[in-house]
């Protein structure tokens, strides 16, 4: 009989890493362990209110041994020693400067604490000015390097962090030899990985957000990063030419991290890519639908066929041949703030319930700790009840999902959210319910982007913590995109698209499609478009849209007006 063979998966999320332990011959997810960011979880080495969002690499290898570790005690010596594959999928762009042998910065001596030397996360957004230069010079320049990139650079990317970090620190700038991103260190790490001039870089990563494409000969020249700042001057040569898809081997597991996992050396680790593409695999990824990864931000993945020209796509995040599945362009495009919106509701709400319990005499703290977390366990699900019993449109309250600026389409990151037409009637359950239709109508700005530049939408796939949580949201998001949205049945789909991709590396599949369809996750509901809330949708959607319109001019005006 065929030895059966398991596959792990590593999705490194913005608060957390989850691994994943996968059968290969049916995709039955057989383990699961979940490690929160200790560093993060106590808000070091954050500024909220700068947009200043950093990660520590010594959370991510705490995260590896541990997540890995706890699942290796739940399944036993048996399946261990079958585990033949790892994939990793981290947030992006999330970079990090690093020395000549590919060692975070954050993880020498005279930078531990540092959080220039660290990880600069996919939500940062220091590097507004800095995208704007990128910008203002792709227009001018003989080649136009943002093309494939939706025609605008973000400061989500990761150019924008590097010049942002080199020009306010300058030991950081002196101490870096290159920079690496989060899903390209992982892999580099896991096979002992000595010379970042060996480190095996992403497609996905260096396509979407790097301004990389073969028709450059790779990364933009160093006469245009030069020019942009002479900070930038030689790095183009001590960073990368050639790029990999996900399905290529990086290596075996390095004897001393074999050790530390409990895994075989024999272990093949494949090369890293983003969550929301390695998620669009773990959901069967198929041409022209849209997968949408709604967590913290929302990514939107769509693949479609490598035939004839190659038609440009203005205001999304790029389109790169084989960043999801190798051999077909994949697009990309999303939302930088979807759950982090009503995250930031709760927490607004939760204020004076944390501090009137929290301060009170009359309870002892066993009793406030309970009173608090059972309030805070109730409040977007009793909001998102009370919501629901409110009109469509609520009382006349309209908002826009630009909390965290807006990334597609048009990436832009002066812009900041809104809320209108309150007053004294306005509540809680109508404001709440006016910033779920702001999310929804943003979600609808993509796939109205992508239809008027020519690129069909066959249907919408949903994975994610709110796709599995709130029937409330995707119900609506039904109603005003006007399409069945099918949710995923696998709690850990980006998890999942890395195992496979693990999987295809170790040689278990001869590809990706192959993998992913024997791997990937089935379905669990099918959210329908209901007619008469679709038509009163439309309606409310138009008032957004003029919104929009007035805010981005006003918010603009400032920005120009203040330099």
């Amino acid at each position: 009989m065929p030895i059966t063979t398991y596959s792990l998966g590593l999705d490194f999320g913005s608060d957390s890493v989850r691994a994943l332990l996968v059968n290969t011959s049916t995709g039955e997810e057989i383990a699961t362990a979940v490690h929160y960011y200790i560093r993060w979880k106590e808000g070091k080495y954050c500024r909220p209110s700068k947009n200043q969002f950093r990660q520590h690499p010594s959370d991510y290898i705490a995260g590896v041994e541990s997540t890995i570790r706890d699942i290796i005690s739940q399944v036993g010596p048996k399946i261990t020693k079958n585990i033949i594959g790892i994939g990793v999928d981290t947030t992006g762009s999330t970079p990090a400067p690093v020395d000549e042998t590919g060692t975070p910065l954050a993880l020498l001596k005279d930078f531990e604490d540092n959080p220039n030397a660290m990880f600069v996360l996919w939500k940062d957004h220091t590097g507004i000015r800095e995208a704007k230069e990128i910008n203002d010079l792709c227009k001018k320049w003989e080649v136009d390097y943002a093309q494939y990139e939706g025609g605008i650079y973000s400061s989500e990317w990761f150019w924008s962090k590097i010049l942002h970090v080199s020009r306010h620190d300058k030991a950081v700038h002196e101490a870096a030899y290159s920079w690496v991103e989060h899903c390209d260190w992982i892999p580099f790490l896991l096979t002992g990985g000595t010379d970042v001039r060996d480190m095996k870089r992403s497609r996905c990563a260096a396509g979407h957000k790097a301004l990389w494409h073969e028709s450059f000969g790779g990364l933009p020249s160093n006469e245009f990063f030069a020019t942009l700042d002479p900070l930038l001057d030689g790095l183009r040569d001590r960073l990368y030419e050639k790029t990999y898809t996900s399905d290529v081997s990086v290596g075996t597991l390095s004897p001393e991290w074999a050790k530390r996992l409990g895994l075989s050396e024999s272990v093949v680790v494949s090369v890293g890519a983003f969550d929301a593409h390695m998620g669009a695999v773990g959901a069967k990824s198929e041409p022209y639908y849209l997968t949408k990864i709604m967590g913290t931000s929302t990514c939107d993945i769509l693949v479609a066929p490598m035939e004839g020209d190659e038609k440009l796509v203005k205001g999304i995040c790029g389109q790169v041949d084989g960043s999801v599945i190798p051999n077909m362009l994949g697009l990309e495009a999303g939302q930088s703030a979807f759950g982090d919106i009503y995250a930031w509701f709760e927490r607004l709400l939760a204020w004076p319930i944390k501090e009137i319990i929290g301060t009170s005499s009359l309870i002892d703290e066993a009793t406030k700790e309970k009173l608090v977390q059972e309030a805070m366990d109730r409040l977007i699900p009793d909001l998102s009840r009370a919501a629901s019993k409110e009109p469509i449109g609520a009382a006349g309250e309209l908002a826009l999902d630009w909390m965290n600026g807006r990334r597609t389409p048009d990436a832009n990151q002066n812009l900041k959210g809104v809320i209108a037409g309150i007053n004294l009637g306005s509540t809680a359950p109508k404001v709440f319910r006016a910033l779920v239709e702001a999310s929804c109508f943003g979600a609808k700005k993509i796939v109205d982007r992508f239809l008027s530049e020519g690129i069909p939408i066959k249907g919408v796939v949903a994975l994610g913590g709110v796709a599995k949580k709130s029937p409330f949201i995707m119900q609506m998001m039904a109603d005003v995109l006007n399409m069945p949205i099918k949710v995923v049945a696998s709690e850990q789909s980006c998890a999942l698209g890395a195992a496979i991709f693990g999987a295809v590396a170790a040689k278990a599949y001869p590809d990706v499609p192959e993998a992913m369809e024997v791997m990937g996750s089935p379905f669990e509901i099918v959210y329908e478009p209901d007619n008469e809330r679709v038509n009163a949708y439309s309606l409310v959607y138009e008032e957004y849209k003029a919104l929009s319109d007035t805010m981005e001019t006003h918010i603009m005006n400032q920005v120009r007006a203040n330099g």
